[in-house]
């Protein structure tokens, strides 16, 4: 009679290897999830009148360059008067959110000054934030364009009084002996309707060249002269050229008047007097460039010496 052989008896495996690639994609995606919640700031309405280029899931929020939240939802107001744009903010970005903070829209700008914001024409637009220091809030009404800098404690603010605008749009330059010292800040029409007011913004080394008998005059396009002698052709720069720009003179003599204060209002006039430019008033600048540092005269002294 044959035995047959004893049965082999195996243990089945405590733990399949198939599970392995479910748990790691289990554990990989609680992990992004954690991270989104844990940056995860909190979500602010900002309220414009126009949606065009902002998308949900694309556009995002950038302050100084960075990337600080992003837009979830763009919808119609109930009073079809304009648009609300649902915002996530990163968490170390919620201090952004106060209540004076400003919301603008960033969209590319192509004129004859030159092309800003290339990338966007493929990216679409951007939203861009100017925090305050006010306590925190939820709801915004942003605009629609860039706002003025704020850059108050920067040079000196003065109002000009013109007919027309032309062609002077914010960042147009303002010049003294056809040298930049400032630039146009914004504009906007008179209460009265009767003029143009432009504010622009003289910087600081500069604004004791700003005097209360100081005259200013548009000095952007090309100036066309002619006489018996042919034509003259003048104009103040090349950025003047195409962005529009203001020039300004101060009056020379024995005893300067004094330094014009913040906010002081001056007329525009279309052109400069033949006298104007002839002036030539001795008034000190702050400007580092015009005190250079003693290594640098040295620097200076050496190169001229070979």
């Amino acid at each position: 009679m044959n035995i047959p052989p004893a049965p082999k008896v195996s243990r089945a495996r405590a733990f399949s290897l198939v599970w392995v690639v479910p748990v790691i994609a289990l554990a990989v995606g609680g992990w992004m999830i954690f991270r989104e919640l844990r940056q995860r700031g909190p979500e602010i309405t900002i309220e414009f009148a126009d949606g065009s280029g902002i998308e949900a899931n694309k556009t995002i929020l950038e302050h100084k360059g960075v990337a600080i939240g992003s837009v979830r939802s763009v919808k119609l107001m109930p009073d079809h008067l304009g648009v609300e744009v649902q915002l996530r903010l990163d968490r170390d970005a919620a201090g952004v959110a106060t209540r004076d903070a400003t919301f603008w829209v960033v969209r590319p700008e192509i004129g004859l000054s030159g092309v800003r914001g290339l990338d966007m024409l493929l990216t679409g637009a951007r939203l861009a934030v100017r925090p305050g220091v006010e306590p925190p809030a939820t709801r915004f009404k942003g605009l629609d364009r860039t706002p003025p800098p704020d850059n108050s404690t920067d040079g000196r603010a003065f109002v000009l009084e013109a007919d027309q605008l032309g062609s002077l749009n914010p960042g147009a330059p303002v010049f003294f002996r056809e040298f930049k010292v400032g630039s146009v800040e914004t504009s906007w029409l008179a209460d009265s309707a009767t003029a143009v007011l432009i504010r622009i913004r003289v910087f600081a080394p500069y604004v004791n060249l700003v005097r209360t008998n100081s005259r200013f005059w548009n000095a952007g396009g090309v100036s066309l002269k002619l006489n018996l002698l042919g034509a003259q052709v003048k104009s103040t720069s090349l950025e003047s050229l195409f962005a529009g720009g203001i020039a300004f003179a101060t009056p020379d003599g024995k005893t300067l008047a004094p330094p014009a204060e913040e906010g002081a209002r001056f007329k525009l006039n279309a052109e400069a007097d033949k006298d104007w430019l002839k002036w030539r008033p001795s008034i000190p600048v702050q400007s580092e460039e015009a005190s250079p540092k003693p290594e640098t005269n040295s620097a200076i002294a050496e190169a001229l010496k070979k």
